[in-house]
């Protein structure tokens, strides 16, 4: 595995980065991608709070979002740096000009692109969500959205997510993305 990942006739050669919107399936199509390709899977946020052993709210309100979002981004650079994987990042973590930069240098960004009623669908009835406790949530999704959608845009890759696609066919969707565009980050063997 010295040089990347190898998995059922695929070879990972460098971290696929998830970006998107909250509820657009980071984790749980990281989580299924990188179970099909028998690589690691990775979490930013998880990463961070492991490193601060505070939450990501107990830093935000102790130390500010500036401060998160250097520490984010020296966590990334790190997992960039690391193993092959499929690492899911936290949806303001590719609005960083840099962190954005560094992605793509290290590795490959991959939008999953979902529409804002799938969003406000999975999102609405959690509550562990801090940026939607406003007293118009679905609001406030819509105006994340339009200033974050145009960055997203931005990714090397965008892989458009339904209401009606399985999490291993939506894994599916992105390996085969990655296979058809990028080979040199997936390649398929012969």
């Amino acid at each position: 595995m010295a040089e990347g990942g190898r998995h059922k006739g695929l070879i990972l050669h460098k971290t696929v980065v998830l970006v998107g919107m909250m509820g657009a399936g980071k984790t749980a199509v990281g989580r299924t991608l990188a179970a099909q390709l028998g690589v690691p899977f990775r979490d930013s946020d998880h990463e961070i709070e492991a490193a601060a052993a505070m939450t990501i709210a107990e830093i935000f309100a102790r130390d500010g979002e500036p401060f998160f979002r250097r520490k984010e981004q020296q966590v990334i650079d790190r997992l960039l740096d690391d193993t092959p994987s499929v690492l899911s990042t936290g949806g303001g973590a590719f609005l960083n000009p840099q962190t954005q930069q560094m992605i793509s240098a290290k590795g490959v960004s991959v939008w999953l692109d979902a529409d804002l009623d799938l969003l406000w669908a999975r999102v609405r009835h959690k509550d562990s969500r801090p940026l939607l406790r406003t007293a118009d949530p679905r609001g406030t999704l819509a105006a994340l959205y339009d200033t974050r959608v145009p960055v997203y845009a931005q990714a090397d890759l965008a892989v458009k997510s339904t209401p009606d696609v399985t999490l291993d066919a939506m894994a599916a969707r992105v390996a085969a993305a990655l296979a058809a565009h990028r080979p040199d980050v997936l390649e398929e063997l012969a």
